[in-house]
């Protein structure tokens, strides 16, 4: 799959790029893409959520009432969950919420995903970013002349930019990752995809094993 190289001013540099068919250009599988972008959310959760139950309530043990003759349901204690102060029945406990998947199984949801978004045209390649100082103002204008601004972007670097990634850390709307951060959930959460040329060849030596 062939594609045009821009520059950062978004124009076309006459120079092209041939994308791997087996990253960019398989069938996609749903169910692998599903599983992949679970585990990213589930990892996600802290898991610290908590209730007191009835043995961790400061309350009285005495037994309320006597045990027959009220006519009401026999109670021992009023921590109970039924009452009101008491302890929450069934409440949240801390937990870890992540799963394992096998890495073929990864890499088909990542590859899966590059496949949709280069079915949708949503994918860019451009030549590599370097700025001088990091300033919100050299991402923004690069955000513009690829007509992002107001559109959810991921930009995949080849190496680590401190500079690059620092001028895009206040657009709420576009990420800066290097090829080995790239996940399925992040692809599919953007509408532009913009892989830098450095970037392709760690992505398809990542992601052909």
């Amino acid at each position: 799959m062939k594609v045009a190289v821009l520059d950062i001013n978004g124009k076309d540099t006459g120079r092209k790029v041939d994308l791997s068919n087996e990253v960019f250009a398989i069938e996609p599988n749903n169910h692998a893409v599903y599983l992949d972008v679970k585990q990213y959310l589930a990892n996600q959760r802290q898991g610290t959520h908590k209730s007191k139950e009835r043995a961790e309530i400061a309350g009285s043990t005495r037994k309320i009432k006597k045990q027959k003759g009220t006519g009401t349901a026999r109670a021992g204690s009023i921590k109970s969950g039924v009452f009101k102060g008491g302890g929450r029945m069934f409440g949240p406990r801390p937990r870890n919420y992540s799963f394992k998947l096998n890495k073929n199984l990864k890499r088909l949801a990542r590859k899966s995903a590059l496949s949709m978004k280069a079915n949708e045209k949503s994918i860019v390649v451009l030549e590599d970013l370097n700025f001088d100082t990091a300033k919100t103002k050299n991402f923004t204008t690069v955000l513009k002349a690829l007509g992002l601004e107001n559109k959810k972007s991921l930009f995949v670097l080849g190496a680590s930019n401190n500079n690059v990634y620092l001028s895009s850390r206040n657009l709420k709307d576009s990420e800066v990752v290097t090829n080995s951060e790239l996940n399925t959930y992040k692809i599919l959460n953007a509408n532009q995809v913009v892989l830098m040329e450095s970037s392709l060849e760690g992505i398809e030596s990542n992601l052909s094993k």
